[in-house]
Parts: C-alpha cells; structure tokens; sequence
C-alpha cells in the first residue's frame, strides 16, 4: 500500500504554507495543535455558505430548502432570540427528531455565540428532566413527542420560553414555530469567542446521570478541518502513487442523514463536511433501510451518515440489488468500529462507493482518526490515522507511554477535545489531565501511525452507536425494591454490535419478571438502555478478591451461544 505517499501527503498539506498548515497555540491554558487557517468560529462557518444561495440545502420528505432560504429563516430565529432577551452566553435547548427546524436552529444560535443543548430524543421525562435542570436553556424548542413528555413532568420547564415544532394544536404556553420566523430579521452582529461553548451534547454517566460536553467553537472548527483533511490527503496519497488526476470540479456532495442531530456523528461530522462545501443534506424521520434506498435513488445520494449497521442492513435489503445506488461514492461507518467483513462487503457489493470510517467521541467534537478507501481495505480492523491537530499516545496501567505495536489505553490531545462536562468538574478533572483526554479504549498504534481499538476501558456497552453505562442501568435496576443484587454488561449482536444485558438476584420472598422490570426501566431510562437479556439468578453474583462483580465471567457463561 501507498504509506509512503500518505505520509508525505501529510506533510505538504500540515507543514508551513500548507492549507493544514499545524501551530501550537495557548487554549485554555494548555499548549495545543490546531490549524493556522481555521476559522474562529462556526459563525464564519456558516456565514461562508452564503455564497451556496441557489442550491438546496435542507431535504426532508417533500420539504426542500436552499440555502437562501436556510439562512433567511436561521436570521429570523437568532432575531427573535435576540428580542427575547437572549444573549451570548446562554443556552438554548432543542428536543425533537432530525427535522429541518433543528439545522436552523442550531445555525442560528451558533452564530450569535449562544449554545445549543441537544436534547437526546430518546430520552424519557426524568432524563429530559435532568437535561434541562443541568443545562438551564433559556428557550427550549421542541415537537410532539416531547411535549408530552414535558407534560409528565412541567416543572422541568419551569421559567423557559417553549417553541413548537410542527405541532399543528399547541397548548397556549407554547410559542408556534410560525410567530419565531413571522417577523424575519437580519443576522445580529456578534463577535463570537473561538473557546466559547458551541453546543453542549451529553454523553452516558457512569453515576446514572448523564455529562453535558461543552463543545467549543474552536473544537467543532477544529473537527471540520480534520474530515477536510482527512479527503484531501488520501486523494493526495493516491495521486501520487497511481498518477491519476482528482476531477477538476468535485462532485457536490448529498448526504443522507441518517443518526440524531444530538451526537457528533450526524450533526459535527455528516451535516458540517456536507454544509461547508455547499451540499445538500436529506433527512428522517426515523432510519429504514428500504426508505433510505429509496432515497438514495430519488435524491441521488453521494454518501451516507451513519452508524455501521445501517450500511449492513442498506446492502443486505431485498430491494438493494434492484435500487440504483450508482450514486453513491462513499458508504461509511461512525458512532462504532466497522466489522473487517462489513467493510470487504462494501468495497464488493456497492460498484461506485468506497468504505470509510472515522473513530472518535463527544469529547473531541467528532474524529480522532478516520480511513477510507484502499488504506481501508488493506487495513480493514484499523480505524486508521490520527488527525493532525492531535498527539496521540498509549498508556498502561502505570502511565507509561508504551511503544509502537504495545496495547495500552489510547490517550488524545488537541484543539477539538472538549472545554469539560458542565457541573462536573469532578468528571472534567477525572477525563482530561494535563490537556491529554482519556478516551477509556484500549489500543495499538502500529509503525504507519495506523490506530486499531482493540479494546474498552470504560464499563460501557455500545449498542448500535449508542453508549450506555452499565453503572447507569445498574442503577435504575436497583431502584425497584425487588432487586438485591445486579450486574450489567454487554452481550455480543450481530446486528447492533453489543446489547445490554442483565444478572439479578432477588431479595429473599421476592419474585419479578423480565417483562415488569423492563415497565420498570422505561419509566426512568431511555429504551435503548434498557436490558434485552435478563437472566435471574439464584445464587449470589461472583465476585473478585476486592468485590467487584465478576462481569467478564458472567458474560461469557449466560450470553447466548451463536
């Protein structure tokens, strides 16, 4: 393979002068890499795209907007939040599914240095209730769906404004979307600080409640150009080894959104790339295969967004053979590691597209590594290099920086890892040291630079992209009086990667079945964190010399045999 050229490519395009061009720069008190020509802020970002006036931008079911259109709305909202007292600074949240309004609201709100909470929409009233606590918006936006679950609980709202989105019969303490966009407006003029937050997203809590990651202006920037950087050097790489020319004109991507506007998945790294370069973004209600072909076709979709089942499930559906899909230049993966078979499949299965991943977190505002192509296919388990605005090392359990080929937990720092976890800085303390964030994955760094995650730190199960915290489930477990001991661990799934399973002992006299502890668990936790497996077991959990549950042991004898 061309590992020669890529490194060289990394050079040029990195070094002085390069579009790349890396610098060490003072942030928050921390000397770190970023990117000389970045710009300061998402403002800039968006305001770039100004010169995309007559191309479509926002695609949803029938609906389409250009981004003329996109912008005159995303100016009527920052004018009304502006008019409603809301200043940089402040917090606005948003909680409903992946339609236009979200992308609107979220450019809006960046580009008056005003923080957008993604609200997570599986969330159920107690979680949503704790999110808002936490975050204290000013303004929530929200659609049916949430709204009732806002009516379970009204006093999570109490002393915020409450915008509705497409919701046709809104009660009377609800602002319609239409009076928000009534009035119009130009953008205000505000100068935005790169470390100021760009959006706070949470992440599962390893107490039972979840973290609210500040993203900052120069992180989610930072992220942009590490998914710009990450096509160009590879396009770079294999020009110079096969000698053949990139188009002079790249194709304008359409990319189909496929995974929630609250993860960095979709929002930092499928709508940023797509949106910078004046691209069109399609999306769901909620995924389906056989829809999303249909879309491909129809809309003529160029690359896909989302987590690695979704592109197993898009070449494994009857109706793929028959769809034309020769639209497609790239089919990738994010949120969780892409299966070495899935990605041989892609390269063989789809004619025009090529599979990429990119391996990253919340906590670094999208990417720490991405590959695609050949590099993937010669190195399918590999979730290939770092970005350049990051240093990047191994650490054993002694902190001991290991050598190449050597496991140890892989250790990040740079200009898009978090500012920290807000009313945590217990959290913030305990994950980000010295400026290096502890990513919890156990990893090898081999003598390309190519990283492969071959393990995880964190007691964590990741299901279809989703990271749930087995501390969290244990801890809605042991709210029902039954229980006398649990254990949570991840069961291995063909489809979704991992999914959650439980180990309970019951109090003496006490009975319970899987189907009441599960009622149990959706009144308190999102369903995706809800155990799929239960097993009741009538002799005590196993336990090490110090205590703890042997989880790894309990996996092993009650998963389901394939």
């Amino acid at each position: 393979m061309h590992y020669a050229e890529l490194k060289q490519a990394r050079e040029e395009l990195t070094g002085p002068g390069g579009p790349f061009e890396i610098v060490e720069a003072d942030i928050l008190g921390q000397r770190i890499r970023t990117f000389r020509n970045a710009p300061p802020s998402v403002r800039e970002v968006w305001l770039s795209t100004l010169q995309f006036a007559d191309r479509p931008y926002l695609i949803y079911e029938d609906e389409r907007l250009t981004y003329a259109d996109s912008h005159k709305l995303a100016n009527a909202v920052a004018s009304w939040l502006m008019a409603q007292g809301v200043k940089p600074g402040d917090r606005v949240a948003i909680a409903m599914r992946n339609f236009p309004e979200w992308m609107l609201i979220y450019w809006a709100c960046v580009s008056i240095g005003v923080a957008v909470v993604g609200m997570n929409a599986w969330w159920t009233a107690e979680e949503m209730a704790y999110g808002l606590t936490d975050s204290a918006p000013k303004v929530l936006f929200l659609d049916a769906e949430r709204l009732a679950r806002v009516k379970e609980r009204p006093e999570m709202v109490t002393g915020m404004k409450l915008v509705g989105v497409r919701i046709p019969d809104a009660p009377a303490n609800i602002i319609p979307w239409a009076d928000v966009i009534a009035n119009g407006g130009a953008l205000p003029d505000v100068a935005v600080d790169p470390d100021s937050d760009a959006c706070i997203f949470y992440t599962s809590g390893t107490t039972g409640f979840p973290k609210g990651a500040q993203l900052t202006h120069r992180g989610c920037v930072a992220n942009l150009m590490n998914i710009q950087y990450a096509g160009a050097s590879s396009a770079l790489a294999m020009q110079r080894a096969t000698g053949l020319e990139p188009p002079a004109t790249p194709p304008v991507p359409v990319t189909l959104i496929t995974t929630p506007l609250f993860h960095v998945t979709a929002n930092n790294c499928g709508a940023y790339a797509a949106t910078a370069v004046g691209g069109a973004l399609v999306l769901m209600y909620r995924w389906d295969a056989g829809e999303a072909l249909r879309l491909i076709e129809r809309e003529r979709i160029s690359g896909m967004s989302g987590v690695p089942v979704m592109a197993r499930e898009l070449i494994n559906h009857p109706d793929f053979e028959k769809t034309d899909t020769s639209s497609l230049l790239a089919l990738a993966g994010g949120g969780a590691q892409v299966p070495p078979d899935l990605v041989l499949k892609i390269e063989s299965k789809v004619a025009t597209a090529r599979p990429g991943t990119g391996y990253g977190m919340t906590e670094t505002c999208g990417i720490i590594t991405s590959i695609s192509g050949d590099f993937f296919v010669d190195k399918p388990d590999s979730a290939g290099p770092s970005m350049p605005n990051f240093e990047v090392k191994c650490v054993d359990e002694n902190g001991r920086t290991v050598g190449p080929g050597e496991i140890g937990e892989l250790w990040v720092r740079g200009s898009s890892v978090i500012k920290g976890y807000i009313n945590r800085p217990d959290a913030t303390a305990a994950s980000i040291v010295d400026g290096w964030l502890q990513t919890g994955d156990v990893a090898r760094i081999d003598e390309h630079g190519f990283i492969y995650i071959v393990d995880r730190k964190k007691d964590m199960v990741l299901r279809g992209g989703e990271n749930v915290y087995c501390a969290e489930v244990e801890a809605t477990l042991y709210r029902h009086s039954a229980i006398a001991e649990c254990c949570v661990f991840g069961v291995p799934d063909d489809r979704l990667g991992e999914e959650v399973g439980a180990a309970i002992v019951l109090k003496p006299g006490e009975a319970l079945t899987d189907a009441v502890l599960r009622e149990h668990c959706a009144a308190i936790m999102a369903k995706h964190k809800i155990p799929r497996y239960v097993w009741f077991l009538d002799e005590p959990l196993p336990r090490n010399a110090s205590g703890k549950f042997l989880k790894r042991e309990l996996r092993d004898r009650l998963s389901p045999k394939a």
